[in-house]
């Protein structure tokens, strides 16, 4: 465990997020280009959100509805919204959603963009398809920014997702989540399985640094 929270601690990937996010940074996917505010989640420096990205670009997903909990940049839903599907974007990070609607107005993009905390503000709502690129360090997040990274101390994070899922994974819905190699992962699907989720592998992808996993959870 202490490993784990090293390796996103660790005192040259601190202060190399510090200097690449002094100010926003672009990033790009499929003739997509948007602006990453400094104090939102980056794809550009993590391979989970390129791989999520590659995953969803096979995935037929025309006049499909799409719900990306935890949108961070918004780069999958604009991917989404590109293909088609109905996309309703989601953070608790307001600097990310103010970010992502001046990113999907330049990309020409309808999504529905919300303040939610998990499923708070969605319950009124159902969809075909859920992606979820989570935060699984277990440390205590400090600020807002932090939270796309740490789930908390006792994993806070999943015990709150895998009670509020189950109402969510009805009719053959799809739900999709990343981990990573570096997080722990046994311990969070125990979390989910307590609340009857299970994880069925779909996907893996390495790069030199580290493997990433994609499961349906069920």
């Amino acid at each position: 465990m202490k490993q784990i929270i090293k390796k996103i601690t660790h005192p040259f990937l601190k202060l190399g997020l510090k200097l690449f996010y002094y100010k926003p940074r672009s990033f790009s996917y499929d003739n997509i280009r948007i602006s990453v505010h400094p104090d939102v989640f980056p794809p550009h420096l993590t391979f989970s959100t390129k791989f999520l990205l590659d995953f969803i670009q096979d995935i037929n997903l025309k006049n499909k509805t799409i719900l990306e909990l935890g949108c961070g940049s918004g780069i999958i839903s604009l991917l989404a919204a590109k293909k088609g599907a109905i996309v309703t974007a989601t953070d608790i990070n307001k600097i990310a959603l103010e970010n992502l609607e001046k990113n999907s107005l330049k990309n020409q993009s309808k999504i529905e963009i919300l303040y939610s905390d998990l499923f708070e503000n969605l319950q009124n709502k159902s969809f075909n398809y859920i992606i979820i690129n989570p935060p699984y360090y277990p440390k205590k997040p400090k600020n807002i920014k932090e939270n796309a990274w740490f789930c908390g101390e006792n994993f806070e994070y999943f015990e709150n997702l895998f009670e509020q899922l189950p109402k969510y994974l009805k009719n053959n819905i799809k739900c999709y989540v990343i981990l990573s190699e570096d997080c722990d992962i046994k311990t969070i699907q125990s979390i989910a399985a307590k609340n009857n989720i299970f994880f069925s592998l779909e996907l893996v992808k390495s790069n030199s640094f580290e493997k990433n996993y994609i499961y349906n959870l069920t």
